[in-house]
């Protein structure tokens, strides 16, 4: 069976037992701060198994997306040099809420794997496993499907209670339970033993399916609490169980690697397809492809610098097969061939792809120039034969320098590397990325609240609720008095809680003889918590009140969010189908929009998106609310809005002329365009390599804006005597002025140097026969001129020593020149380091020429006097 046969099979299959077949998630776990990616199938489903999401289906079935290659889990290192590991990978799912158990799990993993009309795998090839005490699943394996006893393994804890690779958790806190595991038999010719064996991490024997029974809620202190509804998650890797039906030990001999493996040969005229570096190649080419897709953009932190890695890992191993030039993006097409059909967004977004990672090659090959030249001016400047572990560490870590390139260098050199200094460095920053991690949450935090807010605002900015609830420092409390910060949740609300880059409500709660100031709206699960502060009377949960949103803050808001949705269309009718977006933020004074696009947006082009956007405006078409289905949702066109998380009902929101934009969005919205008045663009810019922010303002903040604008123009009109028409030509005159007075500044300054220079050579000693020593601190002196005034003192000095300092706001700066003659005998790069460290600096270079500086101003007197003393020993 091919992979992609396997993979419907298994939705099929599962369709067939009442399982509502769910679209795979994005790799960004949507609002989790847990998971730095999506590494498991049941992530997308993290709310259903805590309680706090409801779906209409209790059975349900994915192949889901997943990388694991930062966090907790991470196999970068591995992939390519095992037959299993990867960065990218497709987890087979099902899952039960509260629905079936043990029994039903089991028999619906056997039938699928063994049955003739499915799988038809050998039930003498599987074995199983099961948690030590779990007698229930040991039972349903040996009397319910007859599974010998020898082949159902027992696995206990190690080192901890419930410490066992058969008891699984979520996190350190959350749903967790007991699992069994099928593994496959490849065959006696494979060396290793089954699981619990001494023999275990051989290859014959490999987990192809995992069954996880979620009875317990861990909480923080260890408490093992059931779970009122027992659920199953189950996950089984498509790459594993399709080298099983291949009858192919290694997940990179499946058809779709083998497909992936060929292209990268291609790019890199490689003909071993067994190579590692083309296995590497090929696991990459998913995960980075994937990535993009689903929006993280190359960067130095995050998940962007998780992206980043991978790829440059993926080009250093085309380097290494000898391919110097841009290869990798020319292996998306491929990937599209395999994947696009079960993945349609891999192809919509083809060229995005292909153009954020030949711009990653492009940086890369730069990032390797500069490497290069610290390297080279770290072995110049360094004694004995070893490269200190610290250098090594900087190439890696600040320039993406791979350590085995600095390797060949060195042994090209006759040099060795410090790795144990290397891995000292290394260890160092994995302890300052553990204690600064983000991505360790307790699953139990959070409001504890039940039932649902109704949110009215809609249609009213002011409702009579009842208090449901309500929470100080985020303990529930019966009632609240004046003076306390609080976060009361209502039955009802007009209030709009945060979520799809539109900001909470602000405004008032008020009863009799009482009146709360709403500072924001957040949602927590179904619910609207409503956050500020009781300024007058008390608050009790079961009172009623009036909770009234704050109209004009409201307004001015709807007004932006709508112009938000007319700016992405005109964005993509512009700059094309690729844009799409990456972020937003959306309040009562201005919006803000991120999205892809890998150039600057010119100023005409501005003008023109500023012009459709106002057209559609000026239209004035009533803008059109649906509540529907994720499917009709598609059928009409829909976008769904990057970051908002969808229900199975859905908001379509149409507005513009001829259904301009149409997209998924929950938001307030006006009810005709017009209401927006107009939208003025603010600015442009770049805020992550691919990714670009426009801000805008409309309405009311548009009319003074440009009102402020024509102000400003004016004044500058006055301050240069000359009509609006004639600004461009004044200020370039002042420029050409101003580069001008710098040129002439500069040509003074190197003559005052030179001059300078000639009275220093006049106060050189002598340290030795025919050779003269200076070493002169210098007032008044730019910092940039030193190494000019060192070049002259060496012409006028013929063979001798130069060290120049001098002192600009509050640093030192220092440089060094020993004319050629000498520097057998004294390298610059040694005495400048002498230097630099006596004034709290560092510095290096060439053994003719070197710079530095320092801090400590005070000491660079002594500082300066130690050089005779030095140069004089260095001498003999």
């Amino acid at each position: 069976m091919k992979t992609t046969e396997i993979r419907s099979a298994f939705l099929n299959y599962f369709a067939s037992k009442q399982h509502q077949i769910v679209a795979s998630s994005s790799l960004v776990p949507g609002n989790d701060p847990t998971l730095l990616f999506t590494n498991a199938g049941m992530v997308q489903f993290k709310d259903v198994f805590l309680g706090d999401d409801k779906r209409p289906y209790s059975r349900a079935t994915t192949s889901q997306r997943c990388v694991r290659a930062g966090g907790k889990h991470n196999d970068l290192e591995n992939v390519g040099y095992t037959a299993r590991h990867h960065t990218f990978f497709e987890m087979l799912g099902n899952f039960s809420f509260g629905d079936y158990f043990k029994r039903d799990a089991i028999q619906f993993a056997w039938e699928f794997l063994t049955s003739s009309e499915w799988l038809n795998i050998s039930t003498e090839k599987l074995w199983v496993t099961v948690y030590q005490e779990d007698d229930e699943a040991f039972d349903v394996w040996s009397q319910v499907i007859g599974v010998p006893v020898d082949r159902i393994i027992r696995i206990g804890d190690k080192g901890g209670r419930y410490n066992s690779d058969n008891f699984w958790a979520m996190g350190d806190t959350g749903p967790c339970g007991p699992c069994t595991e099928i593994f496959y038999d490849h065959g006696e010719e494979i060396w290793g033993g089954p699981p619990g064996s001494p023999e275990e991490d051989g290859d014959r024997y490999i987990e192809i399916w995992n069954v996880v029974f979620m009875q317990f809620n861990r909480s923080a202190d260890g408490t093992m609490a059931p779970l009122p509804k027992p659920s199953v998650d189950t996950g089984m890797g498509l790459e594993r169980i399709a080298a099983v039906m291949q009858s192919v030990h290694s997940n990179y001999e499946i058809d779709l690697f083998q497909n992936l493996l060929k292209e990268a040969a291609r790019e890199t005229a490689t003909d071993d397809l067994e190579n590692k570096s083309l296995r590497v190649i090929a696991d990459h080419i998913r995960s980075c492809s994937f990535l993009v897709v689903d929006g993280v953009i190359p960067s130095n932190e995050g998940r962007g610098y998780v992206l980043r890695r991978i790829i440059r890992r993926a080009i250093r191993h085309g380097n290494q097969l000898g391919q110097k030039q841009p290869f990798f993006h020319k292996l998306v097409a491929a990937l599209v061939a395999e994947m696009g059909e079960a993945y349609p967004e891999l192809k919509e977004q083809q060229a995005l792809v292909e153009r954020v990672l030949l711009q990653e090659e492009e940086q890369f090959a730069k990032t390797l120039d500069k490497g290069m030249k610290v390297l080279e001016e770290a072995i110049a400047g360094m004694e004995g034969s070893e490269i200190p572990g610290s250098i090594i560490f900087t190439l890696y870590d600040t320039y993406g320098f791979p350590v085995d390139l600095t390797n060949d260098i060195a042994r090209e050199r006759e040099l060795s590397l410090d790795m144990a200094g290397y891995e000292t460095a290394m260890e160092q920053q994995r302890e300052r990325a553990r204690a600064a991690s983000k991505f360790g949450v307790d699953y139990n935090a959070g409001l504890a609240i039940e039932g649902v807010t109704e949110f009215t605002g809609y249609q009213t900015l002011e409702d009579q609720s009842t208090v449901r609830a309500l929470f100080v420092n985020n303990e529930p409390c019966a009632a609240v008095a004046a003076g306390q910060p609080v976060a009361v949740v209502l039955d009802h609300t007009p209030f709009y809680g945060e979520s799809g880059g539109q900001v909470g409500d602000q405004g008032e709660l008020v009863w009799q003889g009482g009146r709360m100031i709403v500072r924001d709206t957040q949602k927590e699960g179904d619910n609207h918590v409503h956050l500020g502060e009781l300024v007058e009377g008390e608050l009790k949960a079961g009172d009623t009140l009036t909770a009234r949103v704050e109209a004009d803050k409201r307004a001015a808001t709807r007004c932006n969010h709508s112009a938000t949705h007319l700016l992405h269309a005109a964005l993509r009718q512009v700059l094309g189908e690729h844009v799409s977006q990456k972020g937003s933020l959306v309040d009562d004074e201005k919006l803000r929009f991120d999205f892809s696009h890998f150039e600057a947006v010119k100023p005409e082009q501005l003008r023109e998106i500023e012009r459709i956007v106002n057209a559609q405006i000026r239209a004035n078409t009533p803008v059109q609310t649906e509540v529907t289905d994720m499917d009709h949702a598609q059928e009409l066109g829909a976008m769904a809005l990057f970051g908002e998380k969808y229900g199975d009902s859905v908001r379509v929101l149409t507005m513009g002329e001829d259904r301009f934009s149409v997209e998924l969005c929950g938001g307030t919205h006006v009810e005709r365009t017009g209401d927006i008045g107009s939208l003025v663009i603010t600015t442009e810019a770049g805020i992550a390599a691919g990714v670009r922010r426009i801000e805008a303002v409309t309405a009311e903040a548009a009319r003074r804006w440009s009102e402020s604008s024509e102000t400003l123009i004016a004044q500058l009109c006055s301050q240069l005597k000359g009509g609006r028409e004639a600004l461009p030509e004044k200020v370039q005159q002042l420029q050409d002025r101003s580069r001008q007075l710098e040129r002439e500044l500069e040509t003074l300054k190197q003559k005052l140097a030179s001059a300078k220079g000639s009275d220093l050579a006049a106060e050189a000693i002598e340290v030795a026969a025919g050779i003269k020593l200076l070493a002169a601190k210098l007032d008044g002196v730019d910092p940039k001129s030193l190494r000019d005034m060192v070049d002259q003192l060496k012409n006028k000095l013929g063979n001798g020593v130069v060290l120049l300092a001098t002192v600009a706001d509050d640093k030192v700066s220092l440089a060094a020149g020993v004319s050629k003659e000498l520097t057998g005998q004294i390298k610059a790069g040694d005495l400048l380091k002498m230097v630099a460290t006596q004034v709290g600096g560092k510095g290096g270079g060439r053994p003719d020429f070197a710079q530095g500086g320092g801090t400590d101003v005070a000491a660079l007197p002594a500082a300066v006097a130690s050089v005779e003393g030095w140069v004089k020993e260095q001498l003999g």
